[in-house]
């Protein structure tokens, strides 16, 4: 795996395709820096052996040029946490750009404008990708939260470096310790699947279970394996139409010796609100009127056990609504279950947008051996696809 390390930027131009699509409030700023703070590491390398960045982002969705998804909202934001003024350009192709690319010395650094400011970016255009190019020496790929799209950017760009292509460090990092999980994993390796839906879950399920000893099912998709069952489930979140897919991953488990854990009671509420009517029932007797919004306690020492007798953990999804205070307790428990065994050694991935924020909300950020940064890709690498952002270096 070819890296940043392997290279020495002496006099050289990094162009460096990093993650900065960051929240932002209505006063245009952000919110949450980490993706910028992720990034820094590659950067910082780049400037300390003595050569240039020129970095390039998305942010958002925009519909062709819209001011508040400008990347010059992040620019100072950049130069606070990278700790080196940030020069920003309004363009990211073309003559202008081209000399402002030029002019930079080594130990400087230039901001490209949004990518998808143009339409060619995500249609992984070749001349884009040709123009984009001509700004650097060695083409970086630092933004693993694209790398599943074959964008101009994070993957048909490569090309144009045959010999200067690299991973960046959080890049590589990711690749790393997903591979932890998916292939390198210390037994008992126990996988935690949370969040509404089974549907949009059941290709990770499927292509993990070869992997895992136990499987953790919580949150409202745990509601459809129950009622698949036979359960009476009341007014909870359920996928009818996806019954037989749970039966399906039950009898897929028994054949894979993969022992399922299911929740067996639930914190029930007679509305989705915090300040909901909450009583705590089996999960499958739950009344009319009323829904699970999270695990009950008896729940919580199941979860927890099996947690603590782990290896290898994958945590995605919460098991809870537990945006809502009364509702959180099972992801606390969950979560404080998790650092407790890392702390004993075990190797806890954490990904996946919902677990990522849960993880944030209550401090385990430092407390787990890795928190993914990015969903869709960690989730698309699980599922055994080949990322295009990852596949480009590698050609």
């Amino acid at each position: 795996m070819k890296t940043v390390n392997d290279f020495n930027f002496e006099n050289k131009k990094a162009l460096i395709r990093v993650d900065f699509n960051v929240p932002l409030n209505e006063n245009l700023e952000v919110t949450d820096s980490t993706r910028i703070l992720a990034a820094k590491n590659t950067i910082i390398k780049v400037l300390e052996d003595g050569g240039s960045c020129v970095l390039m982002s998305h942010l958002g969705r925009p519909n062709g040029v819209e001011e508040k998804f400008s990347l010059k909202n992040i620019a100072s934001k950049v130069s606070e946490i990278i700790g080196v003024q940030v020069q920003f350009s309004e363009y990211c192709i073309g003559k202008k750009v081209e000399q402002a690319a030029a002019d930079l010395e080594n130990g400087e650094i230039l901001l490209l404008e949004n990518l998808r400011f143009h339409k060619e970016e995500k249609a992984g255009d070749d001349e884009f990708a040709l123009e984009l190019s001509k700004l650097g020496d060695i083409y970086v790929n630092d933004a693993f939260g694209s790398a599943h799209r074959a964008h101009a950017s994070t993957a048909v760009i490569a090309k144009y470096f045959p010999k200067n292509k690299c991973y960046g460090m959080l890049l590589a990092s990711e690749i790393e310790n997903i591979n932890k999980v998916l292939t390198h994993s210390e037994k008992p390796v126990t996988a935690i699947i949370g969040g509404a839906k089974v549907s949009s879950k059941i290709s990770i399920i499927e292509s993990i279970l070869e992997k895992i000893d136990h499987l953790i099912i919580g949150g409202g998709m745990a509601f459809t394996f129950i009622k698949a069952q036979g359960g009476i489930v009341g007014s909870s979140l359920v996928e009818d139409d996806k019954q037989e897919m749970a039966l399906s991953i039950l009898k897929l488990c028994e054949e894979k010796n993969v022992k399922i854990h299911l929740p067996v009671d639930v914190i029930i509420a007679d509305q989705f609100s915090n300040d909901a009517n909450v009583k705590t029932d089996d999960i499958n007797t739950i009344p009319e009127g009323w829904m699970g919004l999270d695990v009950g306690p008896k729940t919580n020492v199941i979860f927890r056990e099996v947690i603590l007798s782990s290896k290898t953990i994958l945590w995605n999804g919460p098991v809870g609504v537990f945006e809502m205070e009364n509702f959180a307790t099972g992801t606390i428990s969950l979560g404080n279950a998790i650092a407790e065994v890392t702390e004993n050694g075990t190797f806890s991935l954490v990904g996946g947008g919902d677990s990522v924020a849960a993880v944030k909300q209550f401090n385990l950020t430092e407390k787990v051996s890795y928190v993914s940064t990015g969903g869709g890709a960690m989730l698309e690498m699980l599922e055994g696809k080949t990322l295009p952002g990852i596949q480009a270096i590698l050609e």
